[in-house]
């Protein structure tokens, strides 16, 4: 079969090697995982937060630091424990003695890449404070709005909710991050390969990573990835499908309106890092899971049963037709 040859109406050799350039430097460290790794990048193109789920041990701590030192902007990483408090994470106003005035004083948040550590170790209340920074880039404390530097990235790991010490995740935030990633454990050829590059290295592992895109070309690569062409059919199959989940008797509660959005801008990312400046069905189709999965709820009936939301999600994909 031979390849289709397209000509893009949108530059996009630029993005397109920034982003070769950032897989390379993180494949310098990260064995496998290539799934996680585009997703990752594909958050970052669309404005996106990541939620990054799987046992410890799996890199998930590392890709995100990883990933922060190949970039060159603001850095902190939150460690989330059940003492956390909202004012650890957002700030906190401070009397000033000399000027007798209240002072805010900025927390952790404040950054370009926010990597929360753990975050369903950390109460309710805690949770609910990174609400609206997560959707509206902005915190309001005692009545003054602080808008935070573009560009933005939340990168979460959390632990299964089967393990001691954990907290589920409100409905309301796991809405607000653009993917749930799910890491595996690495198969025997990986496991070998991290074990031998361990051996053999001498250096320290962030030591070997080089910075490769800045905070203007950030910019620059999100506000092409908005050009990126959808057809209108494209966008009824986008809406075909998240309806198709509310009304799926496996679930307690379908994809709401959000869902639609993320579907849409994680498919314009995605299909620019991989140099096209046009939606496919393949693009929606392969974003979908990390999209959805964690933004419904299965039936207890079907979760004792052992059926995954991944799975459900994957079904309705198959059923659902692509509009002519």
């Amino acid at each position: 079969m031979e390849e289709l040859e397209f000509s893009n109406r949108i530059d996009l050799s630029e993005l397109h090697s920034g982003v070769q350039n950032l897989k390379q430097e993180l494949s310098k460290v990260i064995v496998g995982q290539k799934h996680m790794l585009n997703l990752l990048v594909t958050a970052l193109l669309c404005e996106g937060h990541v939620l990054i789920e799987g046992v410890p041990g799996v890199a998930k701590t590392v890709t995100a630091k990883l990933l922060a030192k190949t970039l060159n902007i603001n850095y902190q990483r939150i460690q989330f424990t059940p003492d956390l408090m909202p004012s650890d994470v957002l700030g906190t106003s401070i009397f000033d003695l000399k000027t007798s005035k209240f002072e805010f004083k900025k927390g952790p948040i404040f950054s370009n890449l926010v990597l929360i550590d753990e975050i369903n170790r950390a109460p309710a209340k805690t949770q609910a404070a990174l609400f609206e920074v997560m959707e509206e880039q902005q915190i309001t404390i005692d009545g003054k709005k602080y808008p935070l530097e573009a560009p933005y990235f939340v990168v979460a790991t959390q632990n299964p909710v089967e393990q001691e010490g954990t907290y589920r995740l409100p409905e309301a935030q796991l809405d607000r991050f653009l993917f749930k990633i799910t890491v595996d454990y690495p198969n025997l050829e990986e496991e070998i390969d991290i074990i031998t590059r361990e051996h053999q290295t001498v250096a320290p592992q962030l030591d070997l990573i080089t910075k490769s895109i800045d905070k203007s070309q950030i910019l620059a690569y999100q506000q092409l990835v908005k050009q990126v062409i959808v057809e209108p059919h494209l966008i009824q199959y986008i809406a075909n499908l998240v309806v198709s989940t509310r009304s799926n008797s496996f679930l307690y509660l379908g994809a709401s309106p959000r869902a639609s959005l993320a579907l849409l801008k994680a498919s314009k990312a995605f299909a620019a890092i991989n140099g096209r400046d046009f939606v496919t069905p393949e693009d929606i189709k392969h974003i979908a899971v990390p999209v959805l999965q964690h933004r419904v709820i299965v039936t207890p009936e079907r979760e004792m049963e052992g059926i995954t939301a991944a799975q459900i999600i994957k079904e309705s994909i198959q059923a659902t037709e692509i509009p002519s």
